[in-house]
C-alpha cells in the first residue's frame, strides 16, 4: 500500500475524534435556544451559573482528597491481606479467604451506613469516645471495600512471578520478606500497575456515595444545586464531566507511570 493510503486513513482518525468531540458541544448549544433546557444554570457569562460552577468545583479537592487517601490505605491493607493467602499455613490462608469473600459480598452502600452509623455505638460499647466523620467513614468504607479487590490483583501479580525467583533469592541467603520486597515486589508491581489504576478509579467514582452522609464532595454539592435550582439534567450532565475530567487525568498519569517504569508491553522485549 502506498503512503497516500496511511495518510489518508490518519486523516480520517484524526477528523472522527474531531467530530466526536464536537458533537456534544454542538448538541449543549443547541439545546440552550429550547424554552425546555435551563443550561442558564451553569453557564459562566452569567453570575448565578459561573456561582453554581464555582461551588460545584468547590468539590473537587474533597473528592480527589478522599479518593486518595482511600486509595493508599486500600493498597496498604490489601498487601497485608494478600500475603497470608499465599502461606503454606491452612489457619493463614483461611483468613485470607474469609476476609476476601466476606468483604466482597457486601455492598458499597450498607457498608458505608454500617461503618459511620455502627463503628461508633461499637467503640461506645467498648468505652471508647471515638467519633467518625463524614470524611473518615468514607474513606474507611472506601479502604475496606476495595482492599478485598486489591488483595487478589496482588496475588495474582506475585503468582505470576517465576518459582526461580523466589529460590534463586533463598540461595543467596535472603529472608522470605527481603524476598519480596526486593525481588518479587518490585516485578509485580510492573504487572499489577494497570488494575491497580482501575480501582483507583473504582474508588473515585465510588467517593459519590459519600454524599449520603453529608461528605461536601463533588456529589454533594450537585444534589444542593439541584435542591435549589430545580435543574437536575442540567447540574447532573456538569457533575458527569467532572468525573470525566478526573478519570481522564487518572489514566493519563498511569500511563506515563507504565512508561516510567518500563511495564508497557513493548519495552519488556
Amino acid at each position: 500500500m502506498s503512503i497516500g493510503f496511511y495518510k489518508k486513513r490518519d486523516l480520517k482518525k484524526i477528523n472522527m475524534k474531531k467530530l466526536i468531540l464536537i458533537i456534544p458541544f454542538l448538541f449543549l448549544t443547541s439545546c440552550t435556544s429550547s424554552e425546555i433546557w435551563g443550561w442558564y444554570v451553569i453557564d459562566p457569562t452569567t453570575k448565578s451559573g459561573w456561582t453554581n460552577i464555582q461551588f460545584l468545583a468547590g468539590g473537587f479537592a474533597s473528592t480527589i482528597q478522599l479518593s486518595l487517601v482511600a486509595a493508599l490505605l486500600s493498597i496498604s491493607l490489601g498487601l497485608i491481606i494478600a500475603l497470608p493467602g499465599m502461606s503454606n499455613n491452612y489457619f493463614l490462608r483461611s483468613i485470607n479467604r474469609i476476609y476476601v469473600e466476606f468483604v466482597r459480598a457486601i455492598p458499597l452502600l450498607p457498608m458505608l451506613f454500617w461503618v459511620f452509623y455502627g463503628l461508633p455505638v461499637i467503640f461506645k460499647s467498648l468505652g471508647l469516645n471515638i467519633g467518625i466523620d463524614a470524611f473518615w467513614g468514607a474513606v474507611l468504607t472506601l479502604a475496606i471495600s476495595d482492599s478485598a479487590f486489591t488483595a487478589e490483583i496482588y496475588r495474582a501479580g506475585i503468582q505470576s512471578i517465576h518459582r526461580g525467583q523466589t529460590e534463586a533469592a533463598k540461595t543467596i541467603g535472603l529472608s522470605y520478606f527481603q524476598t519480596m520486597r526486593h525481588v518479587i515486589l518490585p516485578q509485580a508491581l510492573r504487572r499489577i500497575l494497570p488494575p491497580l489504576a482501575n480501582q483507583f478509579i473504582y474508588i473515585v467514582k465510588m467517593s459519590a456515595f459519600a454524599s449520603v452522609i453529608g461528605m461536601q464532595e463533588l456529589t454533594r454539592r450537585a444534589n444542593e444545586i439541584v435542591v435549589t435550582e430545580y435543574r437536575p439534567l442540567e447540574i447532573y450532565t456538569l457533575l458527569i464531566f467532572e468525573y470525566l475530567i478526573l478519570v481522564l487525568i487518572i489514566s493519563y498519569f498511569v500511563r506515563w507511570l507504565e512508561k516510567k517504569m518500563g511495564s508497557n508491553e513493548s519495552q519488556s522485549y
